[in-house]
C-alpha cells in the first residue's frame, strides 16, 4: 500500500465509524482530489459529507471550524501546502484558540490536511514546506508522516482527537514508497518520535521525505564505520523532546536534516532545547542540514533540497570532530 492509499482508507473506515467526519474542499468530490487522495469517498458517503468546495482556502477552513465547533469532525483540504497562507488567520488566531479563548468550553476537532514540500519538480507554489509558521503559534498539533503505515495510524489518532491537527503529507512519498500496511484499524500516538535505524556515533532528526534521503546518506556512512541514529519525530509540534535528548546524551552528536529553509526552522528550536537539556553531553557542535533561506526553485530542485550527498558531509564532520 502507498501513502495515497493508506489515506484513503484511513478515512474510508473512519467515515464508516463516525459519521461526523466530514470532508470539504475544491475538487475533493467527483475528481477525488488533485492527487486522487478522496477518490471514491464522494460516491460512497454522499455530496453531504464529501463536499467540493470553490477555490477560496480562507472559505474552506472557516466553514470547517463553524463545523468542527457545532459538534462535526470536519477535514478540510487545501490542495497545496503553498496555497494554506489565505487561511493562515483562520488557522492559528480561531482554530488554534478556540479551547483557549473559551476556557475550555469549545472545542475544534478538525483535520486539517495538505501536500507539502518538493521533489516533484512543481516549482514555486507546489513545494514549499511552511511547518515552522504554524509550530510558532500555540493550539495547533502538526503531524508530518513519512511512511504509509505512520500516515495511517497517526490520521487515525488524528481523526479522534479533539483538538485541530495540521497533518503534512510529504507529496514527493504519495507514491514513491510502497509497503505492508494493515487493513485493519490501529492508532498511532500523536507527539510521539519513532526510532528509526539504531546508531551509536551521530543522532539524526528528521521528518517527511527526508526520511529517505537520511537513511541512504546513513548507509554511506556505515561504510566508513559511523553508526548513525535516525529519529522520525512524526509530530513536529508538540515535539517529543525526550526522544531527541536521550539519543544525544548516547551519541553526543547531533544532525537535523528537515527541507524547509534553515532560518527559525524547527532544526534551530531542536537545537536550542537540547542545548537547555544536554549541553553537557555534546562532544560536537549540532549541525543542520536544510532547504536555502530561498524562494524554492524552478529548476534547480536538487540543489535546494537536502538529499543525502548534502547529508553524508555533516554526519562525517559531526562523527569526526
Amino acid at each position: 500500500m502507498n501513502m495515497v492509499q493508506a489515506i484513503n482508507s484511513t478515512l474510508r473506515s473512519e467515515m464508516q465509524r463516525d459519521d461526523r467526519i466530514v470532508l470539504l474542499g475544491e475538487d475533493i468530490g467527483s475528481v477525488g482530489g488533485v492527487f486522487r487522495v478522496t477518490s471514491g469517498l464522494q460516491q460512497e458517503f454522499g455530496e453531504q459529507r464529501v463536499i467540493d468546495t470553490p477555490l477560496a482556502e480562507t472559505g474552506i477552513v472557516g466553514t470547517a471550524i463553524g463545523m468542527a465547533i457545532y459538534g462535526l469532525r470536519p477535514v478540510p483540504e487545501i490542495q497545496f501546502a503553498d496555497f494554506i497562507f489565505p487561511a493562515f488567520d483562520q488557522i492559528v488566531s480561531e482554530a488554534a484558540k478556540y479551547r483557549y479563548r473559551s476556557g475550555g468550553e469549545f472545542q475544534c476537532p478538525m483535520v486539517l490536511r495538505t501536500p507539502v514540500g518538493g521533489g516533484i519538480r512543481g516549482g514555486h507554489y507546489h513545494s514549499q514546506s511552511p511547518e515552522s509558521l504554524f509550530i510558532h503559534n500555540a493550539g495547533l498539533k502538526v503531524v508530518y508522516p513519512a511512511t504509509p503505515y505512520d500516515a495511517k495510524g497517526l490520521l487515525s489518532s488524528a481523526l479522534r482527537d479533539d483538538d485541530p491537527v495540521l497533518f503534512f503529507e510529504p507529496k514527493r512519498v504519495y507514491r514513491a514508497a510502497k509497503m505492508d500496511v494493515p487493513e485493519d484499524d490501529y492508532q498511532l500516538p500523536l507527539c510521539q518520535a519513532h526510532t528509526v535505524r539504531e546508531g551509536n556515533d551521530v543522532t539524526l532528526v528528521t521528518w517527511g521525505a527526508m526520511l529517505y534521503e537520511s537513511v541512504a546518506a546513513a548507509q554511506q556512512v556505515a561504510e566508513q564505520g559511523i553508526g548513525t541514529e535516525i529519529i522520525d519525530l512524526r509530530t513536529l509540534w508538540p515535539v517529543d523532546s525526550d526522544t531527541v535528548t536521550e539519543s544525544v546524551k548516547k551519541t553526543g552528536r547531533l544532525v537535523v536534516v528537515h527541507e524547509a529553509p534553515a532560518a527559525c526552522g524547527l532544526g534551530a528550536e531542536l537545537i536550542a532545547q537540547l542545548c537547555d537539556r544536554a549541553f553537557l553531553h555534546l562532544q560536537a557542535p549540532p549541525r543542520r542540514v536544510t532547504g536555502w533561506d530561498t524562494p524554492f526553485p524552478y529548476t534547480l530542485e536538487n540543489e535546494y533540497l537536502p538529499l543525502a550527498h548534502r547529508i553524508v558531509p555533516a554526519l562525517v564532520e559531526s562523527a569526526r570532530f
